[in-house]
């Protein structure tokens, strides 16, 4: 497959261009790379799909590019939105409902629309609520997930390995709350 082969995708009006070798997001999985372009008879249609890479967690992924913007597949962000992740990361933590049902319900929703900022607010939400007063199984369990799926993108983003990623989003969390708490004592 060439390098400078492109992948056209029109999904929700919006005509987007991909390459073999792209750096994408797919929203519920994570970031990964595009490293294929094909076309494959499927339940007696035929097809172009994507193949998509997704490292975190070592799966591979194919998708309809005519389904993939409607699936959310988009490019990972930019310096300037890593920069507004970062500033989400370190803001604080944001009105929740206090019942931990509709908080596990509100956090997921937050999630599946796929949009980076609002999935930066639920690893920043749920970060924080570990280091006050802990989290119950099902939010560690999203906490971690919400997480892996931040630093996947952030990995590509700002050239890191995954550990890496991780550990960095963990260390701006920690560090914009003891921030706070010193300010607040000292206020």
């Amino acid at each position: 497959m060439e390098r400078d082969e492109k992948i056209t995708i029109d999904g929700d009006g919006a005509n987007c261009q991909f390459e073999v070798g792209d750096n994408v997001v797919y929203p519920h999985h994570g970031a990964g790379k595009v490293v294929r372009k094909e076309v494959k008879e499927v339940l007696g249609e035929t097809r172009e799909y994507l193949t998509i890479k997704i490292l975190h967690n070592d799966m591979t992924m194919m998708v309809p590019t005519e389904n993939a913007g409607r699936a959310g597949l988009r490019r990972v962000i930019s310096d300037e939105e890593v920069q507004r992740v970062l500033s989400v990361l370190r803001e604080d933590v944001s009105q929740m409902p206090k019942n931990w049902n509709r908080r596990f319900k509100y956090n997921r929703e937050k999630i599946k629309t796929g949009d980076v900022f609002e999935l930066a607010e639920v690893v920043r939400n749920l970060g924080i609520r570990e280091l006050e007063k802990g989290l119950s199984t099902g939010e560690k369990q999203m906490y971690t997930r919400a997480k892996k799926i931040l630093a996947s993108e952030l990995m590509y983003a700002l050239d890191m390995a995954e550990e890496e990623a991780e550990a960095h989003l963990e260390q701006v969390i920690r560090e914009a709350h003891a921030e706070r708490n010193g300010a607040a004592a000292t206020a």
